[in-house]
């Protein structure tokens, strides 16, 4: 995740749609709530979550250049990847994901 200012964020959940919801709706107060880390830049999926957490860790030791450049492989221009996901059915995935 990332903020319009360029700040980042870095997790794994095994329901992205419903975590970056709740990161792009300040659900919870954390990081992404108070540096409005909104957009979804890139993500990655795995198989096994413990493959997921070994990923994790490694990126957040990582200086800011080496996230940056790999953002720009995969999305060189920084749009929101899930830009689109919630237009028509935003008030049914409120529900599903506060429940």
């Amino acid at each position: 995740m990332a903020s319009e200012s360029g700040t980042l964020y870095t997790g794994i959940t095994n329901n992205i749609e419903g975590r970056v919801y709740e990161h792009k709706n300040n659900v919870n107060d954390g990081f992404t709530k108070k540096y409005k880390c909104h957009k979804l830049v890139y993500f990655e999926e795995h198989q096994y979550v413990l493959n997921a957490i070994d990923r994790e860790k490694q990126i957040k030791k990582w200086r800011r250049e080496k996230k940056e450049a790999l953002i720009r492989i995969e999305n060189p221009s920084w749009k929101d990847l899930a830009v689109d996901w919630y237009t028509d059915r935003d008030s049914s995935a409120r529900s599903a994901w506060s429940e």
